[in-house]
């Protein structure tokens, strides 16, 4: 089956009512929510003062509740090897989504404790699913991957990691939910390429649901994602990941990579800038890609607009820029050296307009980097 043989199948899927069922749910508790933030905003509203905080009013920062409700809704009306795949995936995902959520309301769980609570779903998942990562197609790491007990940390770890991704790039109306939401599209548009339909359903539903929060969402900002939001669905994806992996021999692990390479290469490089400017990592600040973007073309492009329109925009522009990763994934994953060089290319093409938005000048990543620590 081809990319766009796929695309269609995907979209005429078994699945295809549950998703809509799905979507249907998460928008209308989305708008719910909105509608009676009076009753509990006390609880739910995110404040609008703090370094990275770019909107001007509070706003209910739950919009990881109805996405949640809404697969769970969907998955009454699922075919039964989709249901089989899912439902462990919800339940892993619990600790992720829950713990996420208690910072929304209590705005009093640490970081560490979510990342925390992440690696635990990937445990968890492991345990009920016996899924992990047996390769990334490296040599000396697949061979340290035939240790199961290593395999299995690995794996927690790298769920954590890309979970911990999503809620980074959560800055601007639309940039997660956009990213993640065509992420779950092109892994399944894999799954179905590979035969791999439970996976592909399953991804479906998720990206449905994502899409009802969206619209309520985008562009006017009226519900943010929130941590439990933003830590679920990167639990979901990254397990997602996991899963078309070790579950299809056929599909290269970098190709699973390069869909989350936005994600991924911000949280790398935003480790490693800190560093170098012996900042502890996570340490909120205002040069994420994002941000800067806004900041320096966003910003001058839209002038006239509003802040909450530059918001939308830049969110919206960043988000649809994985469609370019996707297509390139779609058409490389069972290649190993081009879905490699897709990858770096990528994170090296970011990494390059990120040093071009700090220094204002086309310069070497590496000079930039080195003139920094000196």
């Amino acid at each position: 089956m081809g990319f766009f043989q796929a695309i269609s199948a995907l979209f005429h899927s078994s699945a295809c009512n549950a998703a809509i069922l799905g979507f249907a749910a998460s928008f209308a508790l989305c708008v719910l929510i909105v509608i009676s933030k009076s009753w509990h905003g006390h609880l739910s509203f995110d404040d609008h003062l703090g370094v990275q905080k770019f909107h001007s009013a509070p706003t209910p920062r739950v919009g990881g509740v109805p996405i949640v409700l809404g697969v769970s809704v969907a998955m009454a009306a699922v075919p039964q090897d989709v249901r089989d795949l899912l439902l462990p995936v919800v339940i892993a995902g619990s600790p992720a989504f829950f713990f996420g959520l208690a910072e929304d309301i209590t705005k009093r769980i640490g970081v560490i404790q979510r990342l925390l609570a992440t690696i635990a779903s990937g445990l968890l998942a492991w345990w009920i699913t016996d899924y992990s990562l047996s390769r990334v197609d490296i040599a000396g790491v697949d061979f340290i991957l035939k240790f199961k007990l290593l395999s299995v940390l690995f794996t927690a770890f790298a769920v954590g990691g890309i979970a911990n991704s999503i809620n980074i790039i959560d800055g601007f109306n639309g940039l997660a939910s956009t990213m993640s939401g065509l992420a779950f599209i092109g892994i399944g548009i894999i799954a179905l390429q590979v035969g791999d339909d439970a996976l592909a359903g399953s991804a479906l539903i998720l990206s449905a649901c994502v899409w009802g929060f969206f619209l309520v969402n985008w562009p006017l900002g009226k519900i943010f994602l929130g941590d439990g939001g933003s830590y679920a669905l990167g639990f979901v994806l990254a397990w997602f990941a996991v899963e078309l992996i070790e579950r299809n021999p056929s599909v290269t692990a970098f190709s699973v990579l390069l869909i989350c390479v936005h994600p991924v290469t911000e949280v790398l490089f935003s480790i490693f800038r800190r560093r170098v400017k012996k900042m502890h990592p996570g340490h909120p600040d205002r040069l994420h890609f994002h941000s800067l973007l806004k900041q320096r073309y966003v910003r001058r492009w839209f002038g006239s607009m509003s802040l909450q329109s530059r918001n939308s925009i830049t969110g919206l522009l960043l988000g649809l820029s994985t469609l370019s990763a996707i297509c390139y994934a779609n058409y490389s994953y069972q290649s190993v050296t081009w879905s490699v060089i897709g990858f770096v290319g990528f994170a090296l093409g970011f990494v390059t307009l990120y040093v071009r938005m700090v220094s204002f000048s086309w310069r070497s990543p590496v000079s930039f980097l080195f003139a920094k620590r000196r």
